[in-house]
C-alpha cells in the first residue's frame, strides 16, 4: 500500500473512532431480572444487584457496542437462604464462576432505535449467542445531571441447560426470561 493511501485510510479510521461516544452503565438503574416457572405453580423472579459496563455509541454511523460484567454473587431472590442456594453448586456456582458477561461488539440502529442487539453471553464458563430485543430507548440530557443519558428496556430468553444448569429440570423450567432496565451516563 502506498504511504498516501495508508494516510487516507488511517485518517478515515480516526474520523470514525472520533465519532464514537463512551458511556458508563449506571449500576443504580441497571439490573438484570430473571423469571422461571417453579414446578408450574408460579413464576419465580430474581435479580442481580451489582454489575459494571461500558456502552459505545457512534450516532453518525448508527452503530454501537456494549460490554457488561455481572457480579453473580449479587443474586437477590428476596431472602438470604434462597440467595445462598442460588449461589451454590446446583445453580450459579459463584465460587467457580463469580461473573457473567454480555458482549455485543457491533450492533446497528434502525432509524434512531437500536435493532435487536446480538451478542455473546458467558455464564457458568459457557458462551452462547444471545439476542436482546430493545423496548423503550431514549438518549437525552439527564434531568438532574449536566450529562447525556441513554436508557432502554431489554428482553431475551435463554435455556439454562444450554449453559450447563440442569438442577431440578423439568420441575424448575429450562426456559428463563430475562428483562433488563439499563441506563448509561455519557463519560465526560
Amino acid at each position: 500500500m502506498k504511504p498516501r493511501h495508508l494516510t487516507v485510510l488511517l485518517s478515515m479510521f480516526a474520523a470514525t473512532a472520533a465519532g464514537a461516544e463512551s458511556y458508563t452503565i449506571d449500576s443504580r438503574h441497571t439490573f438484570p431480572v430473571f423469571e422461571v416457572s417453579h414446578y408450574g405453580f408460579s413464576l419465580q423472579r430474581g435479580r442481580f444487584n451489582k454489575l459494571v459496563g461500558k456502552l459505545e455509541l457512534d450516532p453518525g454511523a448508527k452503530r454501537g457496542s456494549v460490554d457488561i460484567t455481572i457480579d453473580m454473587t449479587s443474586v437477590d431472590m428476596g431472602f438470604e437462604d434462597w440467595n445462598k442456594q442460588m449461589r451454590g453448586e446446583r445453580f450459579f456456582q459463584t465460587d467457580k464462576f463469580p461473573q457473567a458477561r454480555f458482549v455485543a461488539r457491533d450492533f446497528a440502529f434502525d432509524a434512531d432505535q437500536p435493532a435487536p442487539i446480538g451478542g455473546e453471553l458467558t455464564l457458568l464458563g459457557v458462551t452462547r449467542s444471545v439476542q436482546l430485543k430493545v423496548g423503550q430507548w431514549r438518549c437525552a440530557k439527564h434531568p438532574i445531571l449536566p450529562r447525556q443519558l441513554c436508557g432502554a428496556d431489554l428482553e431475551t430468553a435463554i435455556k439454562r441447560s444450554d449453559f450447563g444448569m440442569t438442577a431440578n429440570l423439568p420441575g424448575i423450567a429450562d426456559d428463563v426470561r430475562i428483562t433488563i432496565p439499563v441506563e448509561a451516563l455519557k463519560d465526560s
